[in-house]
């Protein structure tokens, strides 16, 4: 339920010839199956990788409540209620109906706070309409707001983004996330890219990176995952779960889910999608168990990106010669339990964690 932005390579649905109440109880239902093969609990709800505030009210009003109805039936005490919003998306009767569902944490999909980059990043949304949209979620008392920002896009200065950054802070933000901009397969933006169009720059990657480290911990924001900063008690309990590699369930097409190092993804078309919940079959397309490897990859990168840093136990012994040496040039600190990565180390953490993990 997006538009088709150019940078974005997720699974797209333009709203429109789709019955959306039969798309709502196909989500729902979808869960009622995956509760008959397995226990579904949960910590918390986070509905997102599109923009689920485009759906009517009454909709929006049927999938929160279902989903919380499901939650307390399986015994679940949730933390954390959150989802996406589009600033075009959302009016102030939504805002409150969102507050009296339960829902504690948006966040709210900005990105740039000038016209030139939002017109490049073909967003629907004037950022005097963004600062409104975000108004209205803080007078409908939603208790965590965050706002999703781009940095090092192509024509985009240093002064240009640290002014966006700063307006940000005057709306009251409790939560930003700064994103750095990556050219994903399959979008338009790759094709530029390509064409010689747009541009990639390791030193403008680098200058907005730190300029929002500097600017956002001066603030009193925590940085406590690479693009995550967060005022404190404000942190995304959704997203640590998930860096931590814990067990998620995903619902709707295309979503992702890893249980028991058992990951799958459900089918990429909307239509299709229905009728088979419709039919009482669980959408599934494609399903792997990970490796031991592929798991230990995946918990270096992504535990290593947080402020808690990763566990010493994962690197392995033949990795010790390099942990050592990340240390001496002061990219990680190491303790016997921990390995965590400095303010220098930050900007390389990719880099890093390929160094920390043993050949094949």
């Amino acid at each position: 339920m997006s538009s088709d932005l150019p940078y974005c390579s997720f699974y797209k649905h333009t709203l429109g010839g789709t019955d959306m109440g039969a798309f709502v109880k196909a989500v729902l239902r979808e869960l009622e199956l995956h509760q008959r093969t397995m226990p579904v609990t949960a910590r918390t709800i986070y509905l997102g990788g599109g923009t689920p505030t485009a759906l009517s009210e009454k909709h929006l009003a049927d999938l929160l409540t279902g989903l919380k109805e499901a939650a307390a039936a399986s015994g679940s005490v949730l933390d954390e209620f959150g989802l996406e919003a589009n600033p075009k998306t959302v009016s102030a009767s939504k805002a409150r109906l969102l507050k009296e569902l339960g829902v504690t944490r948006i966040s709210l999909g900005v990105q740039a706070w000038d016209e030139p980059t939002l017109k490049l990043l073909g967003r629907d949304h004037a950022p005097d309409e963004a600062a409104e949209t975000f108004q209205i979620l803080r007078e409908a008392g939603i208790p965590s707001l965050n706002v999703d920002l781009m940095f090092s896009i192509p024509g985009q200065t240093l002064k240009v983004w640290n002014a966006g950054l700063e307006k940000t802070l005057s709306l009251g933000s409790d939560h930003v996330s700064c994103y750095n901009l990556t050219y994903e397969e399959d979008t338009e933006f790759l094709s530029q890219l390509q064409a010689g169009v747009l541009d990639t720059d390791e030193d403008r990657d680098a200058d907005h990176f730190q300029s929002t480290m500097d600017i956002l911990e001066a603030a009193g924001f925590e940085h406590y995952e690479i693009s995550n900063y967060a005022r404190p008690g404000h942190r995304s309990v959704h997203n640590q779960a998930y860096w931590r590699g814990a067990d998620y369930l995903g619902l709707g097409p295309s979503a992702s889910s890893t249980v028991q190092r058992v990951r799958w993804k459900n089918i990429s078309d909307t239509a299709g999608y229905i009728r088979l919940v419709q039919e009482g079959r669980l959408p599934i397309t494609e399903s792997e168990e990970l490796s031991d490897r592929q798991w230990l990859i995946e918990r270096v990168a992504l535990e290593l990106r947080t402020a808690e840093g990763m566990s010493r136990e994962r690197v392995a012994p033949s990795q010790t010669e390099a942990l050592t040496m990340l240390v001496t040039e002061g990219l990680v600190t190491a303790t016997a339990s921990r390995v965590i990565l400095t303010r220098a180390g930050k900007a390389l953490s990719d880099r890093i964690a390929e160094q920390l993990l043993p050949d094949e």
